[in-house]
């Protein structure tokens, strides 16, 4: 595990999206954008159990992340790493943060929701 830049954490912490890549079951890729946080140097994912990126990182748990900042796009953030822990405990909580700092209010569809914990094995910062 590599440590996140502060850099990297306040890109993080700002209203950027991320890309998160995980691999199908043929080695294909799949992307999708979503909402991104961090607890120190662990790069912190929240979505449903029932989505294609879950089920991926149930079988293969290498990701490759991309953020960049909304004003200036060559201001990014490129992680590798691979996801340490699926937690349910505390992610109904995590998605209304998210949801507050993305869209200023309680997420509305809570569901049956998951906290993927990303240890990064590389970063890559863009315009430092």
């Amino acid at each position: 595990m590599v440590n996140l830049p502060e850099k990297a954490k306040k890109l993080i912490e700002a209203k950027n999206f991320a890309n998160v890549a995980t691999l199908m079951k043929d080695g294909s890729p799949h992307v999708t954008t979503t909402w991104i946080d961090h607890d120190s140097d662990i790069v912190i994912i929240n979505t449903t159990e029932n989505r294609v990126k879950t089920r991926n990182i149930r079988r293969d748990p290498r990701v490759a992340i991309s953020v960049f900042n909304m004003n200036d796009p060559y201001d990014s953030l490129f992680i590798r790493g691979k996801v340490v822990e699926i937690r349910k405990e505390g992610a109904e909580e995590h998605i209304d943060k998210l949801a507050h700092k993305y869209i200023g209010m309680d997420y509305r569809q809570h569901g049956d929701r998951v906290i993927l914990r990303i240890e990064p094995i590389h970063v890559t910062l863009m315009k430092p």
